[in-house]
């Protein structure tokens, strides 16, 4: 099977189309995959990283504001699409599939255009423009949320296969917890917090967070704490401005990353994260209760809608970004793991939204398509 995969921009879009790959090499092992990326986003990372050949177009977001910039971004979108087909005729795919990223609309218009199979992943509850835009032209479009299948005006086939996550549910013992607990500095007498605001972090939650450790609210429960990377070292600043010592905290752990991420969410009782389809996938997914704060001024407010799928099951409480304070989330964790019957009906209600056998679904959809060239 000769396939191009169209991902770039962030690990959410990129992410799916790794998994996508994977999965098709796993079935047949002579398949010959490239990606099509720009040269700015994470696919520069991680699509060599995994192994796969990386090529890249002009590909923008454009604005319908009039101004120099955007009128350059236009030109070189256009000049995208020609790049775009010249690698689609040279690779003569059996299919071209886009999970996501501006990228999608000049490779996908692209492979229309030559005839060839083509296929959309959609991750958010409410569809990105693309593909709306490009919903007449994809043969197969793959939605994570059976929300986002009547937001999808026009689609010649729509099929609900979930999103493609590296995090499975385990079930570890009480040794297995203890160890885990242990080696990150905590225990297992308090109930577990795992807050994360993505591989960034985010700066909202972080700040919230920093209020609730200076009026010493979390004391009955213990956190683990992502802060991102790029927002440890302003968080090590602001806690030390209150005379605070990020490494001498009761009931806290704090760090820049999470490299066990899969074992961490496992072993939380609540998660507190933003909206991101990639994390209310892997929530569902886990059978987690989760407070959830959207990212606000994103497209269409995907973020709010993505939470939404939780909170409609009473699987999780959303807080939004503006009305997040220390002594509101405090409340609101409180709320939660002092109500045992609560903590568990709010896990067990996010697993009627999970999805299972993902990666099968998706190449099964592959292979009818292929097979109707």
């Amino acid at each position: 099977m000769r396939v191009i995969i169209a991902a770039a921009g962030t690990a959410g879009h990129i992410n799916p189309g790794l998994a996508i790959a994977n999965k098709i090499k796993q079935e047949e092992k002579d398949s010959n995959i490239i990606f099509i990326g720009t040269t700015r986003g994470l696919e520069n990372d991680l699509v060599p990283r995994a192994g796969y050949e990386l090529k890249t177009i002009d590909a923008y977001g454009l604005s319908r504001k009039i101004s120099i910039e955007n009128i350059k971004k236009m030109m070189k979108t256009l000049k995208g699409f020609s790049e775009a087909k010249k690698i689609i005729k040279e690779f003569k795919p059996d299919i071209v599939i886009g999970t996501g990223g501006y990228i999608c609309g000049a490779v996908i218009a692209s492979a229309h255009s030559l005839h060839i199979p083509t296929m959309l992943h959609e991750s958010n509850s409410f569809p990105g423009k693309a593909v709306k835009m490009l919903a007449k032209k994809t043969d197969t479009i793959l939605v994570s949320f059976e929300d986002a299948i009547p937001r999808i005006k026009n689609a010649k086939n729509v099929v609900h296969t979930g999103t493609p996550i590296k995090i499975k549910k385990q079930e570890y013992g009480i040794n297995e917890k203890n160890r885990i607990l242990k080696e990150i500095g905590l225990n297992e007498t308090k109930p577990i917090i795992l807050v994360s605001g993505g591989s960034q972090g985010a700066q909202k939650i972080n700040e919230t967070i920093v209020e609730i450790i200076r009026n010493k609210l979390n004391k009955n429960y213990q956190m683990i704490w992502a802060t991102g990377p790029k927002q440890f070292d302003i968080v090590k600043e602001n806690l030390e401005n209150s005379n605070i010592n990020m490494n001498h905290l009761e009931n806290m752990k704090i760090l820049p990353y999470i490299y066990n991420m899969e074992e961490i969410m496992n072993i939380a009782d609540v998660i507190i994260g933003r909206g991101g389809a990639m994390t209310v996938t892997e929530i569902s997914n886990l059978g987690k209760p989760s407070i959830l704060v959207p990212l606000p001024n994103v497209s269409h407010n995907h973020q709010l809608y993505n939470a939404k799928v939780l909170e409609n099951i009473k699987a999780a409480k959303i807080i939004l970004n503006e009305e997040l304070t220390g002594e509101k989330l405090n409340q609101v964790i409180e709320e939660i793991i002092l109500d045992k019957l609560k903590l568990l009906e709010m896990g067990k209600n996010a697993l009627k939204v999970s999805t299972n056998q993902v990666e099968n679904k998706i190449y099964q959809e592959i292979k009818k398509l292929i097979t109707k060239k």
